[in-house]
C-alpha cells in the first residue's frame, strides 16, 4: 500500500495518473494546501519543503522499513523503479525520459506556475510579468511541440515525461494559450486525456477539488507569503 499525501494540483495529478497506469493500491490522504495543511508537523517529517505530493511506501522493494519520497519528479522515478514501468526500457529510453521529466520540473512546472500565480492569483495585475510568463509558457509549448513532431509520446513510449507533463498543459486556456497553435501538443494532449488511468485520476482528484473557492487574503497569505521560518 502506498500513501499518498496529495491535493488536486497539477503535480499532485502526476502521481495519480502513475499509480493509476501501475494499477498500485493506494490510499489519498488530503492535504489541504488552502488551509495550510502542508505546515503540519507530521506532513514536514516526510516533505520537508513543505509542498505536496508526498508519499509513504508502506511495501518497499527491498522488504525493509517504509520509504517516503518527496518531489513529485522523485516520486515518478521512485514508482518507475519499483513497478519497472514507464520510465524507459533501454539505457537510452532511460536517458529521453529522464531529461524531458527534468525538464518538465525545472522549466515547464515552474514557469507555467508563474503564469497562473500573475495571471490569476496575484491581488494585482503586473503587466509586465504577465506578459513575461505567458511568452516563456508559448516558448515551452513550442519546444514540447518540436519533441512530438513524428513521435506518440514525449520519449516515444507512454512514459512520465508524459505523465509529469500533461497536468501542466490542462490548464492552457487559463495559461493564454491555443492548442490549435501546437498541433502535435494537442494530438498528443488528446491521447494522454483519452487513457483510462487519466481519466481515473482525474475522477479522484475531482472529489476534493473545489474550482469555484474563492481565493481570500487569508489563502494568499497561506500559498504565498511564507518566509524562512
Amino acid at each position: 500500500m502506498i500513501d499518498l499525501h496529495y491535493w488536486p494540483t497539477p503535480n499532485g495529478h502526476k502521481i495519480t495518473m502513475m499509480l493509476e497506469e501501475c494499477g498500485l493500491d493506494y490510499r489519498i490522504v488530503p492535504v489541504d494546501i488552502s488551509k495550510g495543511e502542508q505546515f503540519a508537523p507530521d506532513f514536514l517529517t516526510i516533505a520537508p519543503n513543505n509542498r505536496m505530493p508526498a508519499i509513504v511506501d508502506t511495501a518497499p522493494a527491498d522488504g525493509g522499513d517504509p520509504v517516503s519520497v518527496f518531489e513529485s519528479g522523485a516520486i515518478l522515478l521512485y514508482l518507475a523503479e519499483k513497478t519497472g514501468r514507464f520510465g524507459g526500457d533501454t539505457l537510452r529510453a532511460r536517458v529521453t525520459t529522464t531529461q524531458w521529466l527534468m525538464w518538465q520540473m525545472g522549466g515547464l512546472g515552474p514557469m507555467l506556475g508563474q503564469n497562473h500565480h500573475f495571471n490569476r492569483y496575484a491581488p494585482e495585475k503586473v503587466p509586465y510579468a504577465i506578459d513575461r510568463y505567458v511568452r516563456e509558457t508559448a516558448r515551452l509549448y513550442g519546444v514540447l511541440d518540436r519533441q512530438l513532431a513524428g513521435r506518440e509520446f514525449i520519449a516515444g513510449a507512454y512514459s512520465i515525461a508524459d505523465m509529469a507533463c500533461y497536468p501542466w498543459i490542462v490548464p492552457h486556456a487559463l495559461q493564454q494559450q491555443d492548442l490549435a497553435d501546437f498541433p502535435n501538443v494537442a494530438r498528443w494532449f488528446a491521447a494522454v486525456a483519452a487513457r483510462p488511468a487519466t481519466v481515473a485520476a482525474y475522477a479522484r482528484g475531482a472529489e476534493l477539488s473545489r474550482p469555484d473557492a474563492p481565493i481570500s487574503d487569508e489563502t494568499r497569505r497561506i500559498l504565498f507569503g511564507q518566509g524562512s521560518r
